[in-house]
């Protein structure tokens, strides 16, 4: 579970006069929650729409990555069209997009009709949550008010994937996995439709949209992430995974050229000059494909190994989101004492060591017994490291740029996660067909004739062959997420150069969250 980090706005509207300033920071706050759950809602759908639409296990990572992957790639371009054609007017085109998307996936008879719609929902909360952020500006007065709303708006970013998951969970269980797509539609109209009465217009700026920029950089992660998963199918040999990683290869040098010669990047290259911002960025890839991953495989286990209804999945992830924020507050409130650095590389470290307590899980494991204390060692260190990435992300970046340096470091989260949820899906892939070429004579031998017809017809072995099957791809994934936390806590220990005793400099206008 991820949620975006708030981004502060590049620029300064002159707040709203009037009353009903609650009312506007509950619209911004919902949409904002609507943004940010709809990762974790769907996670606990994906067993669900596996079955209805028929994907394989490989092809559902596509269900996560479809939305990551165009949130990730068009957020700063989302923020830059707010400034330049006004925050209000593209808050609402935002949502508005947002809606017909969760209306069109929640309709979708197909796996294509489903992933089309996630990448459209994606482009909406691109398009919406950068502005909705920097509305606050507009609508509350500089000082405590304006402080408040931001408090406010952290804590639905960081609250909202553990009220996804309880969500999922009754929406699943008690309706249909549709409506964790449909319920987002009366949400978002309710949004829409009071925003304009309530939010005021803010001011245009002039500049220039990176298109091409965001359009490059976003396509060549999609074939990247694409090569990664046909690889986990047909092999790493076979012609469209190779064109898949050489497109990808020309796509993301193109981009790198446009970011270089353009006058108003979308990817402002500079910020990866600093060896500290450009050490927290990697530590963010390694950070977000750990939690991506571990997420989807745990999802797909708990419900189709250990059969746990919906809702009960949605309760058994809870702890994760309280530990989190524990070791979030605890970070927060040590900071000034330590400085950042021991608590990236111990919370690194944490986390690769409940992600290996994770690989010993088998078909014979319990949530109690297998299940809950690697999340909790888990989720302890990503909390820990939270707090210290967004002061890293922001050390010595003047004001005006603290919104681009922060967005990088968000769109680095969206987009590290899907593909480092695509080479997981890959290694369990090749695991997991390993286990099933061992397992197909086994159950050829004690198949009745209807098991035998269905295999025939799916390629997929029926419990409990098929739940060892899972089990060994996910025990496989898992050891690549604790590798991708070690490389983690290295880049932490070796590249991060920080004292405590530069903490005041660092925090510039950055104050840690509650």
């Amino acid at each position: 579970m991820t949620s975006s980090q708030p981004t502060p706005p590049t620029q300064t509207a002159a707040p709203h006069k009037g009353g009903g300033s609650g009312i506007a920071l509950l619209i911004i706050a919902s949409c904002q929650l609507m943004v940010v759950l709809d990762i974790t809602i769907v996670n606990i759908a994906l067993p669900h729409i596996q079955r209805a639409l028929d994907f394989s296990t490989t092809n559902l990572s596509w269900v996560i990555n479809a939305y990551t992957l165009t949130f990730g790639g068009l957020l700063l371009l989302g923020g830059r069209t707010g400034d330049i054609l006004g925050r209000r007017r593209v808050f609402i085109f935002g949502v508005l997009l947002f809606v017909l998307a969760s209306l069109l996936g929640g309709l979708a008879q197909n796996p294509g009709q489903l992933l089309a719609a996630r990448a459209l929902q994606g482009m909406g909360g691109a398009i919406a949550s950068p502005t909705a952020l920097a509305l606050i500006s507009t609508t509350f007065a500089e000082g405590p008010a304006r402080n408040r709303a931001f408090g406010v708006f952290a804590a639905v970013s960081a609250g909202g994937g553990a009220i996804g998951l309880l969500a999922g969970g009754v929406l699943v269980e008690w309706l249909d996995w549709r409506w964790v797509f449909f319920v987002n539609v009366p949400i978002g109209l309710l949004i829409a439709l009071t925003a304009p009465r309530w939010i005021q217009e803010s001011e245009r700026h002039p500049g220039n949209f990176d298109f091409a920029g965001a359009l490059t950089s976003t396509a060549g992660m999609v074939m990247l992430v694409y090569g990664f998963i046909r690889a986990a199918q047909q092999g790493w040999r076979d012609g469209l995974t190779l064109a898949a990683f050489g497109g990808a290869a020309v796509l993301l040098s193109v981009f790198l050229l446009i970011e270089r010669r353009s006058r108003q990047p979308i990817t402002p290259l500079k910020m990866f000059a600093d060896r500290n911002r450009a050490a927290t960025y990697g530590m963010m890839l390694c950070l977000a494909a750990a939690i991506f991953g571990m997420f989807f495989f745990l999802t797909l286990f708990v419900q189709n190994v250990l059969d746990f209804s919906p809702l009960q999945a949605g309760l058994a992830f809870l702890p994760v989101s309280a530990v989190i924020a524990v070791g979030a507050g605890t970070a927060s409130q040590l900071l000034p004492r330590y400085g950042p650095k021991p608590f990236m590389v111990v919370g690194a470290l944490l986390s690769a060591a409940g992600l290996s307590w994770l690989t010993l899980t088998d078909i014979h494991s319990t949530y109690a017994g297998s299940i809950l204390g690697p999340m909790l060692v888990f989720s302890l260190g990503m909390g820990l490291q939270f707090v210290s990435l967004t002061l890293m992300a922001l050390s010595g970046v003047p004001p005006h740029e603290s919104g681009a340096a922060s967005g990088v470091l968000n769109a680095t989260q969206q987009v590290g996660g899907s593909l480092g949820l695509s080479i997981l899906v890959t290694v369990a892939g090749t695991f997991s067909a390993d286990k099933a070429r061992e397992l197909i004579p086994s159950f050829l031998a004690r198949a009745t004739p209807a098991q035998r017809a269905e295999f025939d017809r799916t390629g997929e072995l029926p419990p409990p062959w098929g739940d060892q099957v899972l089990t060994a791809g996910a025990s496989a994934a898992f050891v690549t997420a604790a590798a991708f936390a070690v490389i983690g806590a290295f880049i932490a220990l070796f590249a991060i150069q920080v004292r405590p005793s530069d903490l005041e400099r660092l925090q510039g206008g950055f104050t840690p969250g509650p």
